[in-house]
């Protein structure tokens, strides 16, 4: 593996960042996951964006997105892979052991590994956490991700690839590396972000490209939905066959079905949508 770090390509072995990051120490940096297929990013600038509207929330500098597209053509072309999962990570750089920022400027590292197709359908659990949607982090996508990593763990722990979050007055938010729709009444909806969700790629895909309803919704309407599926960069749309306890109707739903189907010929018919 070949993996840019801080303005070249290094050897897995050799790509090193300082223990005095500010990404490391105290979780003050950024990141994109983009997916590729055939060596072939997909909405690479709606992720760029994304980067850029995460720094600037952040406080970082924007980054120079010519030379996050020159390591991001680098990496690709030295990880051939059919199916990867590109991960560009930008950081406060080398700072003092503390919240306080270095003056060495930011860091960038990029590295892409291979990927298999997830399954049509999936698992999920509720978890007790949950997102602030008032917090001075809330829709940037930082590398402050230790929340996620718990829940996560609990959700492997009941055999379900991904936990949903509430928001601190109990509505519907996210989960913790996904968005969430929910289909009531024929209906396709999702959560807005004013929810605390992330303003996620595939999301904004899925609401333009099938139709979906930006709706406050409670968190008990997974109780009731008729289908409920997941977006995410590597998931693009997933059914949803099972929420904690309650089983819903074996395989994609008709709506859920109609949305993969169309995210996915829309998908191969433009790569950066």
């Amino acid at each position: 593996m070949k993996i840019w770090v801080n303005g070249r390509l290094r050897a897995a072995d050799d790509a090193r960042v300082s223990v005095l990051d500010h990404g490391l120490t105290v979780g003050d940096g950024i990141f994109e996951t983009v997916r590729t297929d055939g060596g072939r990013p997909f909405a690479l600038t709606r992720h760029l964006d994304r980067l850029t509207r995460s720094a600037l929330g952040l406080g970082l500098p924007a980054p120079d997105l010519d030379v996050v597209r020159r390591a991001c053509a680098a990496v690709i072309e030295a990880n051939p892979a059919a199916l990867g999962r590109l991960r560009i990570t930008y950081t406060g750089g080398i700072s003092p052991l503390g919240s306080d920022r270095g003056t060495a400027g930011p860091g960038l590292v990029v590295a892409l590994g291979e990927v298999t197709r997830r399954p049509d359908t999936t698992a999920v659990i509720t978890v007790p956490w949950t997102r602030n949607e008032r917090g001075a982090l809330t829709g940037l996508k930082t590398t402050s991700y230790a929340e996620n990593v718990v829940a996560l763990a609990r959700a492997h722990e009941r055999g379900a690839s991904e936990a949903l979050f509430a928001n601190t007055v109990g509505r519907l938010c996210e989960g913790t590396g996904s968005n969430v729709f929910v289909v009531l009444d024929g209906q396709l909806h999702t959560p807005p972000v004013a929810s605390g969700c992330l303003a996620g790629i595939t999301r904004a895909l899925a609401v333009e490209w099938a139709g979906a309803q930006e709706t406050d919704l409670p968190f008990d309407v997974l109780d009731r939905a008729e289908e409920i599926f997941l977006t995410s960069t590597l998931r693009d749309i997933q059914a949803v066959h099972r929420v904690d306890g309650r089983e819903l109707p074996g395989g994609p739903g008709p709506v859920t079905a109609k949305a993969m189907r169309v995210f996915d010929e829309r998908a191969a018919d433009d790569l950066d949508p």
